[in-house]
């Protein structure tokens, strides 16, 4: 699956962005075996399937084996930085290849920074939070439920913080404004709130559709996937997105006119995502019924 791959004629090639944790993985057993189907049919079609996830690279590298997305590029860190494989580097414009045969490009800041502003932030206000990079190991397996060896991964972050809030909305507030000062943005996941500079999903995802406009000379159509607040802006970036349905009680409401709400949650609810997008054309009934659904999620979806 490579940028070269073939499409129909008739077709403009085609992009899919998803989230990992709680959308094509499951929230609790980080199982993805209800999507293995369609993603099978996207590689057998050429339609690279791209992580955009708040994971680090150290924790994508493996899943991408596993999922056999190693000849799409991924975004990690809610946008910090993006690892691309050589069919999407430039060669001008992007480092050499590195041992693991990608090129890393920064879209954010440095942990450093953000660790430094971190400190500063939690003395000047008095505030109580406790980062990852704080967590003792055993603490960080308790709380995500990932085996002692991903944990580790889960720790080497290279352009965001995640932290665990244990404060009141008004000094998140304070918080979030001083971190803006900074030129740092908090966001919330499904588990951790997330310190990161001033990147999001949203941008690295219309910076990757930029990259492949330019080296292919045709722009693809997008779909994305994903369940969290940090999601969003990625949803909105996208030509049509699928919420799906959260192990929260977070709202997640997308500037978004092509947008679906899937019924099932992780995986399964990726799977029903995609089947909703890209299945083959249902039967008239089924179809004006859907077409009904859909009309109806718009409305729900502010």
């Amino acid at each position: 699956m490579t940028l070269s791959a073939a499409s129909p004629p008739a077709c403009p090639p085609r992009l899919v962005f998803t989230d990992l944790d709680g959308s094509l993985l499951d929230h609790h057993s980080y199982d993805w075996g209800p999507a293995r189907p369609w993603l099978g049919r996207l590689k057998a079609e050429g339609v690279p399937v791209i992580p955009v996830t708040s994971k680090t690279r150290s924790e994508i590298l493996p899943l991408r084996r596993e999922l056999g997305l190693e000849d799409a590029p991924f975004i990690a860190e809610n946008g910090a930085l993006a690892g691309l494989p050589l069919a999407w580097s430039h060669a001008r414009l992007d480092r050499g290849p590195g041992p693991d045969g990608l090129a890393i490009r920064t879209l954010g800041v440095d942990i450093g920074l953000i660790r430094q502003r971190l400190a500063v932030w939690r003395e000047r206000l008095g505030l109580g939070f406790t980062t990852m990079s704080e967590m003792t190991l055993e603490a960080l397996v308790a709380f995500t439920g990932l085996a002692e060896p991903q944990a580790r991964l889960a720790r080497l972050r290279e352009g965001s913080e995640p932290l665990i809030w244990e404060d009141s909305d008004e000094r998140l507030a304070a918080f979030r404004e001083g971190l803006e000062g900074d030129g740092l943005r908090l966001v919330r996941g499904g588990r951790f709130w997330h310190v990161t500079g001033d990147c999001h999903k949203g941008s690295a995802v219309a910076w990757l559709i930029e990259r492949f406009a330019a080296l292919r000379g045709s722009r693809p159509r997008t779909l994305a996937l994903g369940d969290g607040p940090n999601d969003i802006a990625m949803l909105e970036a996208v030509d049509q997105a699928v919420v799906i349905r959260g192990c929260h009680d977070l709202a997640i409401t997308p500037d978004q006119a092509s947008l679906y709400r899937s019924d099932a949650t992780g995986p399964a609810g990726w799977a029903e995502g995609m089947d909703y997008w890209r299945g083959e054309p249902a039967a008239d009934g089924a179809r004006s019924g859907r077409a009904s659904r859909r009309s109806s999620l718009h409305r729900h979806a502010g």
